[in-house]
């Protein structure tokens, strides 16, 4: 009879400790039925030091020949999230029927990328075999989003979920957990192909407000033209017309969102990749947005709040249960601007998705950007919840 696939999800709340961590991998070895196949740990930045001691215990003790993770200000497990604690949070996978493949890539990869099979070459899998990814990144150490623009033109419509690395100083303690040798790697990509596909969703936490307009004028990351009118007066006048509260809201929280689909009848929340506004200049009618935007496609201004957030994850995730039914384990990779800031209560995403998928074992950490599709093609998003389910192919 073929063996089945299974996950293991612990969080620890401690300094390092060599004992505890031992005896978390050998529980994940007993509760597994067997060595894992891969994983996922997340260690707080206290623990940098620590990194080649973590790594070697769990590959020991563990019996784990794939283990990949980063740094996190904050962990996550099953129906938990612990912010700002010291501590490591594990998923082991037990995958007998899957092939998996890591990854090393650096910054001087991005700077040699070209065209044709370089991403190819690079990662070493062939776009179409891989059942989904998963991605962990340093963003101190490599431009991310130039590595996802390399991957998405050499893996159209593959799915690559993740979070980039956090620290409660930025640079100084932000690291990568890579139990493989390569150098200095600023991300790891790891590919599931066999027995295993991987679904999941992003959630933005926006919803749109004003009027969805046309984009008439753009050059780069700058928006000149919204409906014929000056982008920077289009602004305001979509500000003027929000309710008090939502000026409140908004004062601090005003995005663009870019639709997926252009071509829509209707867009709503969801339909939209959601951006920054980084700055404007009203003599120019100019707003310089964190993306580029195209002439002729649609844009509508957004805010962010906590019930926007709450509706749409739970959505989601509702979405994604009906369509893929239960997983046997996930990643969560919460921005570091969510958790009890945003929500005012502890475990909101975590508890979100127990509370959906049921007591599935769950992996993951607060993270300095976030890692997923929107619209078939994946991105680095802010202030969002990336969440990567397993699922038996």
């Amino acid at each position: 009879m073929q063996e089945s696939n299974r996950a293991f999800s612990e969080v620890a709340l401690t300094t390092f400790d060599e004992g505890r961590v031992r005896a978390a991998v050998e529980g994940m070895r007993e509760s597994l039925g067997g060595a894992p196949d891969c994983v996922f740990a997340f260690a707080s930045p206290d623990w940098g030091g620590h990194v080649a001691d973590f790594l070697e215990v769990i590959q020991v003790y563990g019996h784990a020949p794939v283990v990949v993770g980063c740094s996190g200000w904050g962990l996550i497990g099953t129906g938990q999230e612990d912010e700002n604690a010291s501590g490591f949070s594990l998923l082991g996978l037990r995958l007998p029927n899957t092939e998996i493949h890591v990854a090393r890539v650096a910054q001087e990869d991005v700077e040699a990328a070209s065209g044709g099979k370089f991403w190819e070459d690079r990662f070493g899998v062939e776009a179409g075999r891989s059942g989904g990814w998963v991605l962990v990144g340093n963003p101190f150490a490599m431009d991310q989003e130039s590595l996802l623009r390399g991957f998405n033109a050499s893996y159209p419509g593959e799915p690559i979920y993740g979070g980039l690395a956090s620290g409660n100083a930025g640079e100084a303690d932000a690291f990568l957990l890579d139990a493989g040798s390569g150098g200095e790697a600023g991300a790891l990509a790891v590919s599931f192909a066999g027995g295993v596909r991987l679904g999941g969703l992003v959630s933005q936490g926006c919803r749109p407000v004003g009027e969805a307009y046309t984009v008439t004028g753009a050059d780069a990351n700058l928006l000149y033209g919204i409906g014929s009118r000056g982008a920077y007066e289009v602004l305001e006048d979509t500000f003027a017309k929000l309710s008090e509260e939502d000026q409140e809201i908004a004062r601090y929280n005003m995005l663009v969102g870019l639709a997926i689909d252009e071509y829509g009848d209707e867009h709503g929340t969801g339909d939209f990749l959601v951006r920054s506004i980084l700055g404007g200049d009203p003599d120019a009618g100019a707003l310089a947005v964190g993306a580029f935007p195209r002439v002729g496609q649609t844009v509508q201004f957004q805010v962010r709040d906590r019930d926007a957030a709450d509706a749409e994850l739970r959505r989601l995730c509702l979405e994604q249960l009906q369509s893929r039914g239960e997983p046997f384990g996930g990643l969560l990779f919460s921005c570091a601007g969510r958790g009890s800031q945003m929500f005012g209560v502890p475990n909101h995403d975590a508890g979100m998705v127990e509370e959906v998928f049921g007591r599935v074992p769950v992996g993951g950490f607060f993270c300095n950007g976030e890692v997923g599709p929107v619209g078939g093609t994946n991105y680095v998003h802010g202030y969002t919840a990336s969440l990567a389910l397993f699922y038996d192919a």
